[in-house]
């Protein structure tokens, strides 16, 4: 069932990060509740990786604090919960030994290990993440020998084979033609829309931002967040986040 929306997901107080006496973000606070879409943008080294990282308990504030489904990062155990899919995840090597059901499979371990036996109950929930990315075809073939858009749906269904409530996804699109682009973004509409899953997407190209994004959060050492991403930021706010004369596509369709 999904959780309470009333309790944030995320819920982030006055986080900081510094390495080398560099400060890499800045006093951020956000929640990010239940069935929500959300877009991370921000300029390349503005820190949004940085900032994914500590959410998922991979890089350790410097001060401030994480809460994840009401409970203290330090005290929470669920991570089946929290589909990621980090950057570059679609690079494969095409030697790489494994067909996409083997992938897919991949999923399962972050509840059960990898030498637990499997169960129906596993089968059917890759089968379910096979079918929401719409890989079911492709199931026999060999990851190494796919499309580069072929390849994003794989990495995108070993994370939701979990049955997360919450998919992450940093900068999924680097190196995925256009049309493959357009494709994955409807399959995240639905998965958001239809499956209730929390969308969170992260990306520094202001142009890939989709229509049915309801909130956006923009992070260059400081977060700023916009509930009205088509109307609340002008191209002088865009300019001073990444520093350079930019525009925000308000009626963007999914295409360059």
């Amino acid at each position: 069932m999904p959780t309470n929306f009333k309790v944030p997901i995320f819920d982030v107080k006055n986080l900081s990060y510094e390495i080398n006496g560099v400060n890499i973000l800045s006093n951020i606070s956000l929640e990010i509740f239940n069935a929500q879409y959300i877009a991370i943008i921000g300029p390349n080294g503005g820190g949004k990786t940085t900032l994914v990282r500590m959410l998922l308990g991979l890089d350790k504030a410097s001060s401030g604090e994480i809460r994840i489904f009401g409970k203290k990062l330090k005290d929470f155990k669920d991570w089946y919960k929290i589909g990621y899919v980090p950057q570059r995840a679609s690079h494969v090597d095409a030697n790489f030994p494994g067909t996409v059901l083997d992938i897919v499979s991949m999923g399962r371990t972050s509840q059960k290990g990898f030498f637990a036996k499997t169960t129906e109950e596993d089968k059917e929930a890759v089968d379910s993440a096979m079918q929401k990315m719409d890989i079911v075809d492709l199931k026999n073939k060999m990851i190494g020998t796919l499309s580069g858009g072929q390849r994003q749906r794989v990495v995108c269904a070993r994370a939701l084979a979990s049955k997360p409530e919450v998919l992450i996804l940093d900068e999924p699109n680097t190196g995925v033609d256009a049309i493959s682009q357009n494709r994955f973004y409807s399959l995240l509409k639905e998965l958001n829309k239809v499956q209730k899953i929390t969308i969170v997407f992260i990306t520094h190209d202001v142009g890939v931002i989709a229509d049915d994004i309801a909130r956006l959060f923009t992070v260059n050492q400081k977060l700023t967040t916009c509930n009205n991403p088509k109307q609340a930021l002008s191209c002088k706010e865009m300019s001073e986040l990444y520093g350079i004369d930019a525009h925000l596509l308000h009626n963007h369709k999914h295409g360059h």
